[in-house]
């Protein structure tokens, strides 16, 4: 078995001693989401008898992609969770904290229950962080004042309240400044409430607006072409190029800077409003040597292993990985990532490692029984699994998604089996 990497980088001199570790692990995980969980899986399945530990704060372990489809008022909330300890895999430690900060020099991480622990390997997992802050007016208000958001479990039923409720106005849906885990999603609940209105007699009564900071409605062109006509088809109105900057509650007014016109400010009147947050790193990546100049977990795009500290390997949404955050896109990169941190395990050079080609997929519900399932690389060229065009709305992939993913995420993906 290789001894412990080296890392590069040490902000210590070589006479200063590594601080005392409470505990030490072959392969530290931090986070015990998909990424995480699904690494510490297949890292178990491989029969290398290795010694894993994951770090995970949260007792509850939730499946997020069904989340539009509660805010969508098509399953209650409780179906997208399931106790942390049920998707441990078995013979992994789970460590109950949460890491404070990385020492990669000296190979250890700080949690906030003081300990020191110690690794051969780390594995940087621990999701993205919703930025309500970066919004003024933004906190405090979700699930009140007829704002409301599918990304977070306890305020995505308010969605549904909150359309099936909706007797006429202006209904805004709101995309902030990219990365941000699902990027489909704010969009995705604007084409459900669509509908809703609809079967509630209550549409043409209804301006239903798309507000989003991209400058377009998908990056890939074989997939925008289709949602575009969903939209003219709907009736839905578009701004691009518009960035949420403050929510003023009280008058339900939406203020955004237009960056198309000289980053002019426009105010929009709203009866109701989806909003997606603008999101970030965990504080504990931003500030750590591990970090780029963005705040990003910095890895190699195609290897996942990070360019100065070839002991640290990292995936998801914190990653620097310049793809879609999906669950889908780590279901790609777990394997790249076991692969070479197994390669380098057994003493061998990065010649022999995997490769990523930046696979991201993004189940677009346009409807309820309707679903266009886009699938892309670093490149935005399409990567189809089916034989069939995925640029046309499914019935099929809706059901995909609905029925077929959920399970598959639990029964396989989390036991490291897909």
């Amino acid at each position: 078995m290789a001894s412990v990497a080296v890392a590069t980088g040490d902000e210590r001199s070589p006479s200063q001693a590594a601080p005392h570790a409470t505990r030490r692990h072959q392969v530290v995980i931090v986070g015990g989401g998909n990424g995480g969980i699904s690494v510490a899986a297949r890292l178990l399945r491989a029969g290398a008898n290795l010694d894993v530990a994951i770090i995970e704060p949260s007792e509850t372990h939730y499946y997020q992609p069904l989340w539009t489809l509660v805010g969508g008022g098509v399953v209650p909330k409780e179906k997208s969770a399931r106790p942390q300890v049920d998707v441990i895999p078995r013979g992994a430690t789970w460590v109950r904290s949460a890491v404070t900060e990385f020492v990669p020099g000296v190979n250890q991480v700080l949690t906030d229950e003081g300990e020191r622990i110690e690794y051969q390997f780390l594995v940087v997992a621990p999701g993205i962080e919703l930025n309500w802050d970066a919004v003024a007016g933004l906190r405090g208000n979700v699930g009140r004042n007829d704002v409301v958001s599918n990304y977070e479990y306890d305020q995505c039923e308010h969605t549904w309240e909150a359309i099936r409720n909706f007797k006429g106005g202006t209904a805004l849906f709101v995309m902030p400044p990219p990365p941000i885990k699902c990027a489909g999603a704010p969009q995705k609940i604007a084409y459900l409430a669509d509908e809703a209105f609809r079967r509630q007699g209550v549409r043409d009564k209804t301006r239903i607006i798309y507000a989003s900071a991209t400058p377009g409605i998908f990056a890939v062109e074989r997939y925008a072409e289709p949602l575009n006509a969903v939209i003219a088809r709907k009736g839905i109105e578009t701004l691009y190029k518009h960035e949420l900057v403050e929510l003023r509650a009280d008058t339900h007014e939406a203020v955004f800077v237009d960056h198309g016109h000289e980053d002019g400010q426009v105010v929009l009147k709203y009866d109701l409003i989806h909003v997606a947050p603008p999101q970030r790193a965990p504080a504990f990546v931003r500030e750590s040597p591990l970090a780029d100049r963005g705040g990003w977990l910095e890895v190699d795009k195609h290897t996942l292993q990070h360019p100065r500290y070839p002991n640290v390997f990292a995936l998801g949404d914190a990653s620097s990985l310049p793809t879609s955050r999906t669950g889908a896109a780590i279901r790609k990169q777990t394997p790249v990532l076991v692969d070479n941190l197994l390669a380098q395990l057994n003493g061998k050079g990065a010649e022999t490692f995997s490769s990523y080609d930046g696979y991201a997929a993004c189940p677009l519900v346009t409807g309820y029984g309707k679903l266009v399932l886009a699938e892309f690389d670093y490149d935005l060229k399409p990567q189809e699994s089916f034989p069939f065009n995925q640029g046309k709305e499914r019935w099929s992939m809706y059901q995909l998604k609905r029925y077929v993913l959920p399970s598959l995420y639990w029964r396989g993906i989390l036991k490291g089996r897909a």
